[in-house]
């Protein structure tokens, strides 16, 4: 008995124990009630409380009034019911309080999150700022497009919808031309717009005139039968294969004035034309003993050689720091321009007819001119005009042809008519020696404003762009000088590589501040595209020696 009425009376302790817990509890729980109903009412500062929906979607906590401002409950109702009221009472008060608390409306919810501003994709190395970045992407591609573009006529790969799918597209091969097109250019060779010209008296038909929309080329045109790989730079410039550019016509014609002859299936070029037989080497030294100012790779570095013939001229002057352009019609002698470049000489096809060629104002040091067939001083002059419009301010134009030397009276005469013609653009004769001519375009327009009111031919309207050239009329007047002087001072090679020079400052383009920032950087950025060109991309397998700029900018 004793036992269990010791274990009866731990068992009552223990309940005891129990009940004093729930009972602090709920006081405890009474109080703080309390406080916040004391201080939520309307004569103090409300009471704040967190908002936990708030929170869920917000990526900051927040703070709310709370949902039951200006409203007032019984706890009584809540509080006392489980202390001292029967089963039953205590029951239905709690019941009638839940009730109470079910009928409080719950908080509106919180307003969505603005949706994040789209991720800006830059596909070019120039920010939104204009500043130049290391962070851009280049784009997607399917690697096994480009290696296998060969294997079929019908190439399948992977493209995107605009919409970030990818959908498998196929794409038809171009067809190869006939072999009678070999040396086809669509804007030089189109025979339907030829036919429409009106006259042909300037040589109209050796200036462009590319198809119109849905006439153009869809064929490749085809390499020579026999095309071989080109010799490679610099033994190209004393050879090349007859079979890549098979014209004997030039061989014919010009073989007995050291241009070029036909040897054992190669084309060889012992360096003369038909004013320096003796050479273009000898021909170089002596324009430069003639004007010591010239200074071949020094002073003069970007010339241009008009009706090139086999570019010997430039082949030379490559040895000398002097990067030459080869210029000619395609005309009777076939494409004198595809010799060039097949000895690895920068040329291209243009001829002096009714347009501007396609290069800036004072684009070249140095002019030359070799019985380039040119009459210069036809309609007043206009021709020669366009190569003043080209010639640097100071530049020099050197002209090697018959009336500079012969004594015929035709000959006498066209050469009369020449040096007035260069006298009215204030050329200044500065050597006539055996059959060479050499004059220079004065430095500022000086001498053009101290004329005589009415002389001819006039200068440009100041509107007159001189570096407007894409589908140009060339103008019969003398383009102007920058007022600056910008041109006619310029560092001396290779420093002049580097410095940006003043005329920077009157080509358009949108940068005013920065022209000369942008000059050295783009030079730097060409630097390390082409060093990881020949690292990665090992450029030095291929031989590489004519390549072409598509976007050239300031050269870089």
């Amino acid at each position: 008995m004793e036992s269990m009425s010791n274990g009866g009376g731990a068992s009552h302790l223990f309940k005891s124990a129990t009940w004093i817990k729930i009972s602090g509890f709920l006081i405890t729980s009474a109080i703080f009630f309390y406080l916040g109903k004391h201080f939520s009412d309307g004569s103090l500062q409300q009471l704040v409380f967190f908002n936990s929906q708030i929170s869920k979607t917000s990526t900051s906590s927040s703070v709310a009034l709370s949902p039951n401002l200006n409203k007032t409950f019984d706890l009584s109702l809540i509080l006392n019911g489980p202390v001292s009221s029967p089963v039953g009472s205590g029951r239905n008060q709690q019941e009638e309080g839940q009730k109470i608390l079910n009928s409080v409306s719950p908080p509106p919810p919180a307003p969505a999150p603005p949706p994040p501003p789209p991720t800006v994709q830059r596909m070019g190395v120039v920010d939104e700022n204009g500043v130049m970045t290391e962070d851009f992407e280049v784009g997607e591609y399917d690697p096994e497009v480009v290696e296998n573009w060969e294997k079929a006529n019908e190439t399948e790969g992977l493209a995107s919808d605009g919409k970030g799918d990818k959908i498998r597209v196929r794409v038809t091969k171009f067809p190869m031309c006939p072999q009678s097109m070999r040396e086809y250019i669509p804007c030089l060779d189109n025979e339907e717009a030829i036919k429409k010209l009106i006259s042909t008296e300037r040589g109209e038909q050796f200036e462009r005139h590319c198809p119109q929309k849905g006439k153009e080329l869809k064929c490749l045109v085809p390499a020579p039968k026999g095309y071989r790989t080109p010799i490679p730079w610099p033994k190209s410039r004393d050879e090349v294969w007859f079979s890549n550019v098979p014209h004997a016509r030039l061989a014919e014609d010009k073989g007995g004035q050291n241009w070029i002859i036909i040897n054992r299936g190669k084309f060889k070029f012992p360096g003369g034309g038909t004013q320096f037989i003796h050479g273009a080497d000898q021909y170089l030294d002596q324009i430069e003993k003639m004007v010591p100012q010239i200074a071949f790779g020094r002073h003069t570095r970007v010339a241009l050689d008009v009706g090139c013939g086999v570019a010997s001229f430039g082949a030379y002057l490559l040895s000398r720091n002097v990067l030459t352009l080869s210029v000619a019609p395609k005309d009777v002698h076939e494409n004198q321009i595809q010799f060039a470049l097949e000895r690895g000489v920068p040329a291209m096809v243009a001829a002096f007819a009714t347009r501007r060629l396609l290069y800036p104002s004072q684009a070249f040091d140095l002019i030359h001119c070799s019985r380039c067939r040119i009459n210069w001083t036809r309609d007043d002059g206009i021709l020669l005009l366009e190569v003043n419009r080209m010639l640097r301010a100071g530049g020099y134009f050197a002209w090697a042809a018959q009336p500079v030397y012969k004594h015929e009276a035709v000959l006498e005469e066209q050469w009369e008519e020449m040096v007035n013609l260069t006298n009215r653009l204030c050329w200044t004769l500065v050597k006539k020696e055996g059959y060479i001519a050499i004059w220079q375009k004065p430095l500022n327009n000086s001498c053009y404003l101290s004329r005589e009111e009415g002389a001819q031919p006039p200068l440009c309207d100041p509107n007159d762009d001189p570096d407007n050239v894409w589908y140009v009329d060339m103008q019969p007047c003398i383009s102007r000088l920058p007022d600056e002087g910008y041109g006619s001072i310029v560092t001396a090679w290779p420093a002049r590589l580097q410095n940006p020079p003043d005329r920077l400052q009157s080509i358009q383009f949108d940068a005013y501040l920065s022209r000369k920032e942008l000059f050295r950087a783009e030079s730097k950025y060409w630097h390390e595209i082409i060093g990881g060109y020949v690292r990665v991309l090992h450029w030095k397998k291929f031989k590489l020696r004519n390549v072409l700029d598509m976007r050239a900018g300031f050269g870089g």
